[in-house]
């Protein structure tokens, strides 16, 4: 699905999927754009951010508060480091700025969609008794299931993913957001508080842990 309310632009990209075999339904409005979403199910979601009726960053927050998983990627204009926080915390998988070119946008519809079809093989990631489902996105601890924002449920996949390997807050972001931080920033160490809260608050084994001047790591080891 495409919610694009440039014509130009949507015909353009259209065209360009269509010719790669992809079948593609188009959206001007965000109203238009949540009915399609909500009714029918799609590969990818390629979603505008400025846009008439709700806003592109509004619309993904309710596609992900419906319970939709589908990847999206977002596609605008608005290209500051603050702009992609905003839309990964909406729930994004991907944020594209615009002037694009056609075959990097492809590029990431494939790779969505081939990391969306792996994740059948190999759904849940599981580190004592944390587990993590990467179809539903539901993640649990010791079969309490454990409401996470899209945020830190990528902070925490992405740990899970790589156990035991540390991560330098600007490492995280850069996965986590696609852009690059100074040193100075707390923007990591917040999630991470908020994340342990929710991940180990209530457990003696504290799983999510912190390497002093290196990072964050997830381990099934006691911390020293």
């Amino acid at each position: 699905m495409l919610v694009e309310d440039d014509p130009k632009i949507s015909t353009f990209i259209k065209i360009g999927l269509e010719s790669n075999n992809y079948i593609v339904d188009s959206a001007y409005d965000g109203t238009m754009g949540q009915k399609l979403a909500t009714s029918k199910s799609y590969e990818v979601i390629i979603l505008d951010v400025v846009i008439p009726g709700i806003s592109g960053f509004q619309l993904c927050k309710n596609i992900r508060q419906n319970n939709i998983l589908t990847p999206v990627i977002m596609l605008t204009s608005l290209d500051t480091v603050d702009d992609k926080i905003t839309g990964f915390d909406c729930g994004a998988d991907d944020y594209l700025i615009k002037p694009f070119s056609f075959r990097e946008l492809l590029a990431r519809i494939k790779a969505l969609s081939r990391r969306n079809r792996d994740a059948f093989v190999s759904p849940v990631l599981q580190i004592l008794d944390l587990e993590l489902d990467s179809i539903s996105r539901r993640v649990k601890r010791a079969g309490k299931e454990i409401k996470l924002t899209p945020t830190e449920y990528k902070i925490l996949e992405l740990l899970m993913n790589n156990k035991g390997k540390v991560f330098e807050r600007i490492d995280m972001a850069e996965k986590i957001w696609g852009v690059s931080f100074n040193t100075g920033t707390n923007v990591i160490d917040v999630h991470i508080n908020s994340l342990r809260k929710k991940i180990d608050k209530d457990f003696s084994q504290k799983l999510i842990q912190t390497k002093i001047g290196f990072g964050y790591v997830i381990s099934e080891e006691p911390q020293i």
